[in-house]
C-alpha cells in the first residue's frame, strides 16, 4: 500500500476517553477551529512532551521567547536589560518592545539556546526591581545555524 504525502511517518493509535473529556475534546477542536481531533491530541503531546524536556533536559537546545512586562522609569532597568541583551548575544536572536499605559513596556525577546542558559536569562530579568512579569516559552523546532564571521585578521572583505 502506497502512503499519499500526507500520510508518511503518521503513526496511527487509538484511546478511549470518559464521556466528559471525550465531549470536552470536541468542544475544544470546534471552538478553535482545528482539522480534527487527532490534530489536537497530537498539540497537547507535543505540548506536554516540550514542557517535559524542560524540566529534566537543561543542556537541550530549544528556541522560545521570553514575554516581559516592566516599568521602564525604574532606576536604569531598560539600560541593564539591554545590557543582559548583549552578554547573552549568542542566545538573544532578537527583541520587540511596545510602549504601554502608565510608563510600562511590553518586551519580547527570541531566543535560542541550551534550556539552562534561557532559564539564566529569565531568572537575571526577573531580579531586577521594575520588571512585572516574565516569561519563558520554549519549542525543540529550532532556528536554522546562523553564519559566524570569520576573523577579518585586518583584512577587507571582497564585494
Amino acid at each position: 500500500m502506497k502512503l499519499s504525502p500526507s500520510r508518511v511517518g503518521v503513526q496511527r493509535i487509538s484511546i478511549s476517553l470518559p464521556s466528559g473529556i471525550f465531549q470536552e475534546l470536541d468542544e475544544m477542536v470546534a471552538k478553535r477551529g482545528l482539522e480534527n481531533r487527532s490534530k489536537a491530541i497530537a498539540e497537547m503531546i507535543s505540548h506536554f512532551a516540550t514542557q517535559r524536556r524542560e524540566s529534566s533536559e537543561d543542556d537541550a537546545i530549544m528556541a522560545g521567547m521570553i514575554a516581559l512586562v516592566y516599568e521602564e522609569a525604574k532606576g536604569h532597568l531598560v539600560q541593564r536589560l539591554f545590557d543582559l541583551e548583549r552578554q547573552y548575544i549568542n542566545e538573544v536572536i532578537s527583541s520587540l518592545h511596545v510602549q504601554l499605559e502608565g510608563g510600562h513596556r511590553m518586551e519580547v525577546m527570541i531566543v535560542q539556546g541550551p534550556i539552562s542558559v534561557l532559564r539564566e536569562i529569565t531568572d537575571k530579568i526577573l531580579a531586577n526591581k521594575g520588571v512585572l512579569s516574565c516569561k519563558l516559552s520554549l519549542t525543540d523546532i529550532v532556528i536554522p545555524p546562523i553564519h559566524a564571521r570569520k576573523p577579518s585578521l585586518g583584512k577587507k572583505p571582497n564585494r
